[in-house]
């Protein structure tokens, strides 16, 4: 009899159930629910609603038992750097507020002042951006710091929702270190950097590994659902799940988890924090089994996935590439990691401003846009490809791109083009299937990593660019 385990696998736009069972020594993959997801702007401020999100997790779960399941485990990813504050018994003491909110601003220069961006770096690997957590907690600590005074947990999102499922408060290490507030020696919360924020030292809880068991289900979850299950912590920052489930992770291969953003990098088993790696903004953010995610955080889709929803949703993806490439003479080009791409009111108009503000041609119409998009993008790969091999000293003969992106065709050819790399494309489903992966080690079915990305290899396609 087949076990099955199931992936909770939430992004910032859309959330999914996978459920996952071996068949014939193949990893075989159903998705059986899926949401839409966004952050709700409130009079110009951004949240999530970790209520209605919850919800869905909640029906997804019934979902499952509908189907006559029986679960083995459940866990749960996220994206990174958002979190709820709450107390001793769970109460949350705050909105939870969007990575894209505009309360981040100037916070980072709030942090530096306490403690000096060089430090923070040789302590914590971490790349600056003005999003994270580190910044977000003294956004809390000046407008809102009776929440923070009184809050007994910090808990990073997936951290909060698997306490929403078995009453039991842990802390995950891939997402913790997303806060810039771990310590990439030690892999634990940097006592330095807290105490010199001034951040309530007790908020930030023992942090524990992926595969670690957080707990079964709560009454109140069991006499809703009718079934029990155990939950486990997954990689829960969505990259760490993605980067595990890249099928060949060798001295010679990059990878580019490819969604809504781009992460390219390498996997190391000790944090590069010199300088150069500083001024370049490459992160060390932890992996499975303390790994380090080496790697460039690339704005990614995201420009793309807005320039379509503001045409309300007319094209495909796969539609607005083939336009792209009908006007890959158009010349103009965009700093895809510029902050005015990171949340602005119409992508299309923040494209247009930046072009017309530097004396470039401005695109006229939709395919000029698009190829002013992937063009841009994959010429951001190539810098990154770069940087990479001189900050490591090291060649990579080749370039694996896992997540939704690695569907997108032109922009692959784009990407083998430029950098002169092997691009090898899938699994489209990485996220998802590191999390099984995650559960399925935890469950003694894969003895180690190397055996569970062997198994990934077998079980998903992978299409070669050259």
């Amino acid at each position: 009899m087949s076990k099955y385990y199931l992936a909770i696998d939430i992004g910032a736009s859309s959330g999914r159930h996978m459920l996952c069972r071996m068949d014939d020594g193949k990893l075989v993959m159903e998705e059986i629910y899926r949401f839409e997801n966004g952050m709700d702007n409130r009079n110009g401020r951004l949240y999530w609603d970790t209520e209605r999100l919850f919800k869905e997790i909640v029906a997804g779960l019934k979902k499952a038992g509908e189907m006559g399941k029986t679960l083995e485990s459940v866990a749960v990813d996220t994206w990174a750097v958002d979190y709820v504050l709450t107390d001793e018994k769970g109460k949350v003491l705050a909105p939870s507020y969007g990575y894209r909110d505009i309360r981040i601003n100037g916070m980072d220069e709030e942090v530096y002042r306490l403690f000096p961006e060089r430090g923070l770096y040789e302590h914590t690997g971490i790349q600056h951006q003005s999003f994270n957590t580190i910044f977000q907690l003294m956004a809390s600590k000046i407008n809102e710091p009776d929440a923070l005074a009184n809050a007994k947990a910090m808990l990073m999102l997936p951290d909060y929702f698997n306490y929403r499922l078995t009453g039991v408060m842990k802390q995950e290490y891939t997402n913790a270190t997303s806060t810039g507030l771990v310590n990439a020696a030690s892999c634990d919360w940097d006592e330095d950097i807290i105490k010199a924020l001034g951040y309530p030292r007790d908020i930030f809880l023992p942090i524990e590994m992926p595969g670690t068991l957080v707990g079964t289900f709560t009454d109140e979850i069991k006499s809703e659902l009718g079934f029990d299950c155990k939950v486990v912590m997954a990689a829960s920052h969505d990259t760490a799940s993605a980067v595990m489930a890249v099928p060949a992770i060798s001295g010679d291969v990059l990878y580019i988890s490819s969604g809504t953003w781009s992460l390219m990098g390498v996997e190391n088993m000790e944090p590069i924090t010199t300088g150069a790696a500083q001024i370049a903004n490459f992160t060390n953010e932890g992996g499975y089994e303390r790994r380090y995610r080496f790697l460039k955080n690339i704005m990614g889709l995201w420009m793309i996935q807005q320039v379509r929803h503001e045409l309300n949703d007319k094209y495909s993806f796969a539609e607005l590439c083939d336009m792209a490439e009908n006007e890959k003479e158009f010349p103009a080009r965009v700093d895809v990691n510029d902050e005015c791409f990171l949340a602005p009111l119409n992508m299309q108009d923040a494209v247009r401003d930046y072009l017309s503000e530097r004396g470039r041609s401005v695109p006229e119409n939709t395919g000029q846009m698009a190829a002013v998009i992937y063009e841009s993008l994959s010429d951001s790969y190539v810098q990154a490809v770069i940087e990479i091999e001189g900050l490591t000293g090291k060649h990579y003969d080749a370039i694996h791109i896992v997540g939704g992106g690695s569907n997108a065709a032109y922009l692959n050819r784009l990407t083998a083009q430029k950098t002169g790399r092997r691009v090898l494309a899938g699994p489209g489903e990485a996220t998802a299937i590191g999390n099984i992966m995650a559960q399925m080690i935890a469950d003694g079915v894969f003895s180690n990593l190397r055996e569970a990305r062997a198994c990934v290899a077998e079980s998903f396609e992978i299409t070669e660019f050259a």
